[in-house]
């Protein structure tokens, strides 16, 4: 019955995951980043990403008392616009004024934005399409970047198809709670060290080759449910947490390459990547319990074939494989 039930779970997640890689440049939020120049004089870079391989639908909309210099450029590439625009802005009218996304709440998309003042420092905000706006301070409340961050770390994680798949394949191979929760734990611990050391500056490691590893970990988990399925001896189903701790420190490379392109505020580090940290560990937690309630709710099906139980397996391979090559052929 377990088998049945684990393979139903799978191919619904698997749906969802090939769904949601469809759909991943779509979900990528847009970024402003607002840079003084001199004390009336701004410089606005406006990232808007493809949504559904069209323009992205919401629009930048600054204050009507700032004033354009000049013409605005646009860039295109092949995931996104790049807007830039000079504004002047008399003194004293930047602080407290609000920018608009006017098409925002038609989305599903947020939008990061930085402003980075003369003197240095940073400040950050997050328009949402419940809220497609944002008010430029100079400082933020520790409140509010906490929030922010938080939020940012579930809709990460939430749509990290790849890392979800990962923790899928690990849930496939543990057997009983007591080694899931300290296998998840042990991924856990991992990740949170590599993302604040990557974050923090101490390593560096470049994204691509990151990125095709943390495909190569779900093809090397597949590999293992097929062993464990045939009923042969597994790395990963006798030490799980040991894999789980291995390979978690690669993929908080993955989480910190997705944070150090949103930047963190100048005068609140700590505080922002503990909350993206606890907000990607929430959305992890979410993401394994809906698992196990989906897998509660289908108790009173029918055994399924035996032969079946191979495909989750070898469905995650395809995926991971997929993943790999195409990361490999985009170094």
């Amino acid at each position: 019955m377990r088998n049945g039930l684990l393979l139903l779970v799978s191919v619904l997640m698997l749906t969802g995951i090939l769904a949601g890689q469809v759909r991943a440049h779509e979900l990528q939020p847009s970024s402003l980043e607002l840079r003084q120049l001199t004390q009336e004089r701004f410089e606005v870079i406006w990232r808007a990403p493809l949504y559904y391989r069209k323009p992205h639908p919401a629009q930048l909309r600054l204050p009507e008392s700032w004033q354009a210099i000049g013409s605005p450029t646009v860039r295109s590439m092949p995931d996104s616009q790049l807007h830039r625009q000079l504004v002047a802005v008399s003194k004293g009218r930047a602080d407290g004024a609000v920018i608009r996304f006017v098409g925002l709440e038609s989305t599903i998309t947020d939008v990061f934005v930085r402003f980075v003042w003369l003197d240095g420092q940073e400040t950050t905000a997050i328009a949402r399409p419940s809220r497609p706006w944002v008010e430029v301070v100079a400082q933020r409340s520790g409140w509010q970047i906490a929030q922010d961050y938080a939020v940012l770390g579930v809709e990460h994680i939430l749509s990290g198809f790849d890392h979800l798949t990962f923790v899928l394949a690990l849930m496939l191979l543990v057997r009983g709670a007591r080694r899931l929760l300290i296998t998840v734990t042990s991924f856990t611990v991992a990740h949170s060290i590599t993302l604040a050391a990557a974050t923090l500056g101490v390593v560096w490691v470049p994204a691509p080759p990151v990125e095709a590893v943390i495909a190569l970990s779900i093809l090397f988990l597949a590999g293992e449910l097929v062993k464990v399925n045939r009923g042969i001896p597994s790395l990963t189903a006798d030490y799980p947490w040991s894999v789980a701790f291995a390979f978690g420190l690669l993929h908080g490379f993955g989480f910190a390459g997705a944070l150090g392109d949103l930047g963190l505020p100048q005068h609140e580090v700590p505080l922002a990547l503990l909350m993206f940290n606890l907000g990607v560990e929430l959305g992890q937690l979410l993401f394994v319990g809906a698992c196990l309630a989906l897998l509660m709710m289908l108790n009173m099906l029918r055994r399924w074939p035996a032969w079946m139980k191979q495909v989750p397996a070898y469905g995650i391979g395809g995926i991971a494989a997929y993943w790999l090559i195409e990361r490999v052929s985009g170094f």
